[in-house]
């Protein structure tokens, strides 16, 4: 499986709410919420705003607000939402679990990660879940276990959006799925697009036509 590596930009912002969804990995860290200056990151590397990102031959799948990275030897699957007939999620799934980023309208004050993470820690104790936070390459990052599955939650507050990785996958490969899962979202690139939208608003995710015909002629 191939991975990446390279330079990055720091957050921004917008006006609103997201709501908390479960898929991770096991690794060290406290049940405790992290000090501010834990939660700082600096770092030289994505992901990237379309703004700011350049041409590095890195295959990516094009989501619309995000273009995100597909390593060597992994798959996409796209979850539809049978309800409201549209995408709800597009998962690239790897060797060691299922990794699904996410990108949401956020402030320009930065910030939403922490309020989000603390949110999600909370929801994930509350569903029986043991929960550790610790620091990461962009501050904070929570790890669970729920039932047989390892969990990990990675964020990262960019300019007027906040992106979300996760993956989940069995314990048995957890010590290598946080390393995984960054190197996804570090070569991951947003477009949050220039309209108004409400705080923790989902950016909107939209098919390449080749897969939106495949799984048209599937349900069809």
């Amino acid at each position: 499986m191939g991975i990446f590596g390279r330079k990055r930009r720091s957050g921004d912002d917008e006006t609103g709410g997201v709501a908390a969804q479960s898929g991770e990995s096991a690794e060290a860290g406290t049940d405790d919420a992290l000090e501010p200056e834990d939660q700082l990151s600096e770092t030289t590397d994505g992901p990237f705003d379309v703004a700011e990102a350049e041409e590095d031959g890195i295959p990516r799948i094009d989501l619309g607000s995000v273009r995100v990275p597909v390593p060597d030897g992994s798959q996409v699957q796209v979850e539809m939402d049978p309800e409201e007939g549209g995408v709800r999620a597009v998962h690239v799934v790897t060797e060691v679990g299922q990794i699904t980023v996410s990108a949401y309208a956020a402030p320009k004050s930065g910030g939403l990660w922490r309020e989000v993470s603390n949110e999600l820690a909370d929801q994930l104790r509350a569903d029986g879940a043991k929960v550790n936070i610790g620091r990461g390459e962009w501050g904070m990052e929570l790890s669970a276990i729920v039932g047989d599955v390892a969990l990990r939650f990675v964020g990262v507050d960019g300019p007027r959006w906040m992106l979300r990785g996760v993956i989940a996958g069995p314990q048995s490969t957890a010590s290598q799925a946080p390393e995984v899962l960054r190197a996804i979202v570090r070569r991951t690139v947003v477009d949050r697009g220039n309209s108004p939208m409400p705080v923790r608003t989902p950016l909107p995710i939209t098919l390449p036509d080749a897969v939106a015909q495949h799984i048209a002629e599937q349900q069809g």
